[in-house]
């Protein structure tokens, strides 16, 4: 299906079935920002999407500072989810754990998860916060999709549960060079991104035994944990994504 030029400048991320004549209730929030920040008023255009449906045109039908209610036109861009492809890192510093969140999003990954390891900086997270920031992005960045933001999980609990048929690219600080990507299978990833402080060496011992684990360098570098996010993404989607 051809996308539309007249998209609306608003998009929308919305919790509900999409299709021709169905309405759309608003939350709070959402009418806040729609109404009060972007100053829409009624028969005015949004694009909404669901994460499902593909991207819709909808107009305007109530506007009010508590809510209001949105009207589905038609569609305008299909249904475009990325590959099956994971995030796992250890939070850092919180506004560049939003930042990890946010750019996984918009290069294209099905799932984030955030790992505790021996030397993460951070005990916690908000994770519904961190969901909100996936959204935010999705919203942005022009997807029809936005990945789940999962729980902290522990890095040795997350392998001793893992499905073997979903390998790992593990983001090795300790390689001279890479091993390169070349002649690996497509099929289900996940990139996996250390601390600040890299991986213990137990943890590196135990990823480099795993026979679905590929270490692989990013560079002659040492690169931050949110920059070795997003550059191993760029080189996983460039060999074996939706970028070839």
């Amino acid at each position: 299906m051809k996308v539309e030029a007249d998209i609306p400048r608003v998009r929308l991320y919305v919790k509900h079935p999409l299709g021709a004549g169905q309405p759309l209730a608003l939350s709070r929030d959402q009418a806040h920002y729609l109404f009060n920040v972007m100053r829409l008023g009624p028969g005015e255009a949004v694009a909404v999407f669901n994460g499902l449906d593909g991207a819709w045109l909808t107009r305007v039908a109530e506007a009010d500072k508590r809510g209001g209610t949105l009207e589905c036109v038609r569609q305008i861009a299909p249904q475009h989810d990325p590959p099956d492809l994971w995030l796992l890192f250890a939070p850092i510093k919180k506004a560049r754990t939003d930042f990890i969140v946010e750019k996984a999003t918009e290069l294209g990954v099905a799932r984030i998860i955030p790992v505790q390891t021996r030397f993460t900086n951070s005990e916690r997270i908000r994770q519904d916060r961190l969901q909100a920031h996936a959204v935010e992005a999705a919203e942005q960045c022009g997807a029809t999709f936005v990945p789940e933001v999962a729980a902290l999980e522990r890095l040795d609990r997350l392998l001793a549960g893992w499905d073997d048929g979903r390998r790992i690219l593990w983001a090795d600080e300790g390689l001279a060079q890479g091993t390169g990507l070349g002649g690996l299978p497509h099929g289900a990833w996940a990139v996996l991104i250390g601390p600040e402080g890299g991986f213990a060496e137990s943890e590196r011992t135990r990823l480099a035994a795993l026979p679905y684990v590929h270490p692989v360098s990013l560079g002659p570098r040492i690169l931050r944990a949110d920059t070795a996010a997003v550059a191993a993404l760029t080189l996983w989607q460039a060999h074996l994504g939706d970028w070839t």
